[in-house]
């Protein structure tokens, strides 16, 4: 006797949106975001530049605050727009603000050695392959064919 597909204990699995998808990609890409910044703070010096005023070579300002309010802010966002936005605009919006953000995220390696090269690479390497998916999903996202689109319309209707 031989078991097929649909015998007790197979997992079936289910289909998750794209929508949802892309919400879980930047909810994950901002965790690694945050602590890579928090684990940053345990370099040594780096919070004497901090208070000295300095971060990075940038001095400490109320623009680069605000630059840096943004950065974290947008992804933040997306988790909210990858949920809510019109498809078209979804596809668009992910696609652009993932592309932005690969070269934002490349750049933390400015400031390393190479006593910190695993940590960079790894933390940089995660964030990349996280808006890698994101671009991949935004890209290949379904679309729907007028004979899909009027099937769908009269099924509403019913």
């Amino acid at each position: 006797m031989t078991r097929s597909s649909t015998t007790a204990g197979a997992f079936q699995q289910a289909q998750l949106p794209v929508q949802a998808k892309l919400a879980a990609a930047w909810t994950s890409f901002m965790f690694f975001y945050i602590y890579v910044d928090y684990f940053h703070l345990y370099k040594p010096g780096t919070l004497d530049d901090i208070l000295g005023g300095t971060v990075y070579v940038f001095d400490i300002s109320g623009p680069l605050l605000t630059i840096f309010v943004a950065l974290i802010g947008i992804p933040a966002l997306m988790v909210w727009l990858s949920m809510t936005l019109p498809a078209r605009v979804n596809r668009a919006t992910n696609l652009v603000v993932a592309s932005l953000y690969i070269p934002v995220t490349v750049f933390n390696a400015a400031s390393t050695n190479w006593e910190y090269a695993s940590f960079y690479a790894l933390s940089i390497g995660l964030e990349v392959l996280l808006l890698a998916f994101i671009l991949r999903d935004a890209w290949t996202w379904p679309r729907t064919t007028r004979a899909t689109a009027g099937r769908d319309l009269a099924q509403a209707r019913v």
